[in-house]
């Protein structure tokens, strides 16, 4: 059928059901974002590519469906990098077009000429590039399917001079493919060692959000054992948080009552996960990770099968109907010795880590350092981090989806949320980008209308991001809520300066003057600035509220006292030792 390249490649994001493209408007993709509108495509024009990157994350994360990130080749393309990546490590499958430079003037040194290939080939689960414009749409077709398949963003590159080309092209239709049950003899193994353990734990990660089903197939097989369900670090919404089994996240500021009953387990279902570093660290002095427990690993990718820990049975399948399959085969009795001795346990300790959550008001330092007690003595009427916490725990709809953010006050909170369902609590991963707070959770918003969101990040981590406040105010733009916690500080670094550096603090702290809920309001938003634990609950009520009711965007400010909680890497920081010293009369003169 003849058509343009253009014409096609619309087309084919059209038979996959590509509805959302996010970026900057640029001249190598003016030939299909000329024809979006045509297409049923909605072109959201950001005001960074790096969080227009971020919300195409947001979106599909809380939708389950792909979205494509595309700009303008060279610098436009380059700014997508660390959102691409953040999306490698969250296993999200975006669509990544890449706009390359003519391949006539290629290596040339052109003008916005990069290798764009190259730039992304540590970041993306696949990538390819067109050869040919008549071969347009079927690279375009394998790209989208390989990133489904991988769960993870894939790119295609496109010398922009293949644009409004005539070529004889045929629409490749998606070709499913159905996701592994699991090896037949890994399963039954894995079965064996459950139906006898006499303490099993099931540790749920992302591929139980992703797959179809997935939260509930890990529900029945842990009813069925009565096993306590942890979940990995920033995996809070991998089942259901009312559950009685129920027992939080592991890792960094998780759960303390996941941490003390996974160290009792015999038997680990470590349920699509890639058991990353930062859900099997330590956490509030406890050593938790079960050393002498037999390990199930169970994961799409079998590369990431004992790559972090000790197994003994890897299982490489959809852990949806891995958990399915395991349930089926459990022998009669399964999870019958010490069953109801485990359920009195998981009840106590859960109920006493509850109530200690409850109580914890501020942070502690560590021997030898004073800076939490300064801080609250500096500022002795400002509110906590953990008060602050509590009064948003108050006021958080139950059918809420939140983001979070990379920093020392996102980072105390990440105990408090649970949630009904899965696809509600979108953290920015390991990767750790700073700014993913705010572009999240618009994306996230854009796909979920009728539901309220929260994006949450720390001053510091929404100065990258705060950009976007003068995109977001437009009428085809829904509203959010965002609540920035300002302490005027990079926390997690301060916290390392006082571990690790004597006080010394370099590059840590923030202008008191600027006012997030002042450029709120600069913007054409609402910005309040609230001090009080009353206050703050008061406000992001109202904030819903006006979000669901009025369209309404708010920005809460609040104005936090400059505790800090734990360091995020005691595992890989030491103290400095001094030999040869340094001096500053040893610089050259000018």
């Amino acid at each position: 059928m003849k058509m343009t390249t253009e014409e096609a490649f619309v087309k084919t994001l059209q038979a996959h059901g590509i509805r959302h493209a996010f970026g900057i408007i640029g001249s190598a993709m003016m030939p299909i974002s000329d024809i979006f509108p045509k297409a049923g495509i909605q072109f959201w024009d950001c005001a960074h590519e790096m969080t227009a990157g971020m919300m195409a994350d947001g979106y599909t994360r809380a939708t389950g469906e792909m979205s494509m990130m595309i700009a303008q080749n060279g610098p436009g393309i380059t700014n997508f990098v660390t959102s691409v990546k953040t999306a490698y490590w969250n296993h999200t499958p975006c669509l990544l077009v890449t706009p390359q430079a003519a391949n006539k003037t290629i290596g040339q040194g052109g003008f916005q000429e990069m290798e764009q290939m190259n730039l992304f080939k540590d970041c993306v689960a696949y990538q390819e590039e067109v050869r040919d414009p008549t071969r347009i749409c079927e690279v375009l077709a394998r790209v989208i399917a390989k990133a489904k398949r991988l769960s993870g963003p894939a790119q295609i590159n496109i010398p922009r001079d293949f644009w409004t080309q005539v070529v004889d092209i045929e629409i490749p239709q998606p070709v499913e493919f159905e996701t592994s049950p699991g090896g037949a003899t890994s399963i039954s193994k894995a079965a064996e060692m459950l139906s006898t353990a006499k303490f099993p734990v099931i540790l749920n990660g992302a591929g139980v959000v992703l797959a179809e089903g997935g939260i509930e197939a890990s529900r029945v097989l842990a009813e069925k054992l009565d096993a306590p369900v942890c979940v990995g670090y920033q995996h809070n919404d991998a089942f259901p948080g009312n559950h009685p089994l129920f027992a939080g996240p592991l890792g960094y500021n998780g759960s303390k009552a996941g941490m003390e009953l996974i160290s009792k387990a015999d038997v680990v279902l470590a349920l699509g996960t890639r058991l990353n570093p930062f859900s099997t660290l330590p956490g509030y002095g406890i050593d938790y990770w079960p050393t002498d427990a037999k390990i199930i690993q169970v994961d799409l990718n079998p590369d990431r099968i004992g790559l972090t820990k000790k197994i003994t049975v890897g299982i490489v399948g959809d852990a949806a109907k891995v958990a399915t399959s395991i349930t089926e085969q459990l022998a009669e009795g399964a999870g019958d010795a010490g069953r109801a001795e485990r359920k009195n346990m998981i009840a106590q300790t859960k109920s006493a880590w509850a109530q200690e959550l409850t109580s914890l008001d501020h942070e502690d330092d560590d021997p030898g350092t004073t800076w939490n007690e300064r801080a609250r003595a500096a500022r002795p009427d400002w509110m906590s981090p953990r008060q602050a916490w509590r009064a948003i725990q108050s006021a958080i709809p139950e059918d809420a989806i939140i983001s979070s953010d990379i920093g020392n006050n996102c980072a105390i909170g990440n105990a408090y949320p649970s949630f009904p369902t899965g696809r509600k609590y979108l953290a920015p991963g390991l990767f750790g980008p700073c700014g993913y707070g705010l572009p999240a959770i618009i994306g996230a918003k854009i796909g979920q209308r009728d539901v309220p969101v929260i994006g949450f990040a720390g001053d510091g981590a929404f100065g990258i991001s705060v950009n976007e406040l003068t995109a977001i105010g437009r009428d085809e733009w829904p509203a959010i809520t965002q609540i920035v916690f300002r302490n005027y500080q990079w926390g997690a670094e301060k916290r390392n300066s006082t571990l690790w550096f004597n006080d010394n603090f370099v590059g840590t702290e923030l202008d008191m003057k600027v006012s997030y809920a002042g450029i709120a309001q600069a913007c054409g938003l609402q910005g309040v600035q609230v001090k009080t634990m009353d206050e703050l609950t008061a406000a992001l009520n109202t904030a819903i509220k006006d979000q669901m009711e009025n369209n309404k965007t708010t920005l809460i400010e609040v104005i936090l006292n400059q505790e800090l909680g734990e360091p995020f890497r005691r595992d890989a920081m030491k103290k400095p030792v001094e030999v040869a010293g340094i001096s500053a009369s040893d610089m050259a003169a000018e």
